[in-house]
């Protein structure tokens, strides 16, 4: 039976610094695994919380959201009143921003020795780079893995911002802070966490060093290697109805088994699966071959076999599809579809509490309840905002 709690990470305080992109997401996977994180804006960010709200930004779901003037020493003060009772801080800025305003990690650590500094930057807090301005397609570069995406003779594209800003940066920052926090409990002290996006790029490459390394994957040769659709077997395909599909049939007898459904198993120039001077005239014959059937017909044919199968969809598609309907992968938070909260826990069962809101929403709530002192007073002299309309 699940426990009462709501996610492996419950009774955990985490304070978010707000900014965009890799520190909202590690925010929200924190979150989505039942720390309690509040997020602290700018005053200047507030707005009246009855004039709208911030449903579609799907990475603030499930926190509270103050906002401080941390251009005011009061500000700052209460701030520093919240570390004392928080377990993390995460923020993005540029090295050195945080501690021009007073709460950098020296100082926070001073007032709460157990507390978990993350700090998500591009390029690392030093090396040449550290204090340039960047973005994801630029981390990507310099960690050497935008140079593999992409087919044979054609630029290097850059796949959407999933593996700088999120898979490299977010995440990584998420499982730093994790991995610090569980630390903190066995010593008693806390750490800062540098996550840079250019490191967390580099170690998703790991693989493909090792393949580097025997042979089996050229560097100098994108879109000729086996995982960079240089193989007829490994690549999407386009159907009669305009839409695609995935084959990834590496091991042989997922191939066998490919060969058989699209009716090549008796076809001799296929018999040779590994033969790279023949992987560009078989994927020509694959390609007409799947472009005589729509992709719901391959669906049919193929759904359900060890083919290594799967139709490429559509964000919209995909929140339909039976697999991940069954799976409840997608889930509606006041009335919006997203990506339900992963990895699942037998026990300690996730959950997403409420979808974002505005900023300031919660400021009178969330420093009261953290024992931070003259909240009213802090509110009349604008040291802090509150959004109208809320309370």
């Amino acid at each position: 039976m699940a426990s009462a709690s709501r996610g492996p990470l419950a009774g955990y305080k985490i304070i978010e610094i707000a900014g965009i992109g890799p520190g909202p997401f590690a925010a929200m996977m924190l979150c989505d695994m039942g720390a309690e994180v509040v997020r602290v804006e700018r005053v200047q960010a507030v707005r009246d919380a009855t004039s709208g709200n911030a449903n579609w930004d799907v990475m603030q779901r499930g926190r509270k959201n103050i906002a401080i003037d941390l251009k005011q020493p009061d500000g700052v003060e209460a701030l520093l009143q919240l570390v004392e009772r928080a377990d993390a801080l995460i923020e993005g800025f540029r090295p050195g921003v945080m501690e021009r305003l007073g709460v950098g990690p020296d100082i926070c650590l001073a007032r709460n020795k157990k507390l978990v500094f993350g700090r998500m930057t591009g390029w690392g807090q030093d090396g040449p780079y550290a204090n340039s301005a960047g973005h994801d397609i630029n981390y990507i570069a310099l960690a050497g893995a935008l140079a593999h995406f992409g087919r044979a003779g054609e630029a290097p594209v850059p796949p959407l911002n999933m593996v700088g800003d999120f898979g490299g940066g977010g995440m990584l920052l998420a499982y730093g802070v994790v991995c610090a926090l569980l630390e903190a409990q066995r010593s008693g002290a806390g750490q800062v966490v540098d996550a840079a996006m250019v490191d967390g790029s580099a170690i998703l490459m790991s693989m493909f060093w090792g393949f580097k390394n025997i042979g089996m994957h050229d560097e100098n040769a994108r879109g000729t290697n086996m995982l960079d659709t240089g193989a007829h077997f490994y690549d999407v395909y386009k159907c009669s109805d305009g839409k695609y599909v995935s084959i990834g049939s590496i091991e042989p007898q997922f191939y066998a088994q490919l060969l058989q459904l699209t009716g090549l198993a008796s076809d001799a120039e296929f018999a040779n699966q590994q033969d790279r001077s023949m992987w560009p005239k078989l994927k020509k014959r694959l390609t007409d071959v799947f472009a005589t059937k729509s992709q719901s017909e391959w669906s049919q044919i193929m759904e359900g076999t060890d083919v290594c199968f799967a139709p490429v969809l559509t964000m919209s598609e995909a929140a339909k599809h039976p697999h991940n309907v069954a799976r409840e992968t997608f889930i509606k938070v006041d009335g919006v579809v997203q990506p339900a909260p992963a990895p699942r826990f037998s026990r300690t069962q996730t959950s997403v509490s409420h979808g974002p809101v505005v900023a300031g929403e919660n400021t009178r709530e969330v420093l009261q309840s953290w024992g931070v002192k003259n909240v009213d007073d802090l509110i009349a002299r604008g040291v802090v905002k509150q959004s109208t309309g809320s309370k």
